[in-house]
């Protein structure tokens, strides 16, 4: 991904094949611009939520209760979505802090 810039087929199919529904969800994001990059945060908006991603750990009940921590093989979407979302130059930049946004919803 890093060299291409992009999401390929084959990158596509790798993210899924490693990472299953959670791979797809994240790529379902990153096409539908819903990482934010705020001056403090990266933010996840999801269904019913946005989820705060900071140094690849995630505020998601996925990530707090059903994923081994430490294991960087076990990443919820949110995550997996920042990184794909930083690695074709996806994220929606805000230049605002996040705590002000928040207030708002």
């Amino acid at each position: 991904m890093a060299a291409t810039g992009r999401l390929t087929p084959a990158i596509v199919d790798a993210i899924v094949s490693t990472h299953g529904d959670r791979g797809q969800r994240a790529i379902e994001a990153v096409s539908e611009a819903r990482v934010k990059q705020y001056r403090d945060f990266t933010v996840v908006v999801g269904h019913d939520d946005e989820y705060i991603v900071e140094d690849g750990g995630c505020t998601c009940k996925d990530a707090e209760y059903n994923l081994a921590p430490g294991d960087p093989d076990q990443r919820c979407w949110h995550s997996l979505a920042v990184d794909v979302a930083e690695g074709v130059d996806a994220v929606d930049y805000h230049d605002m802090w996040y705590s002000e946004v928040r207030e708002f919803l």
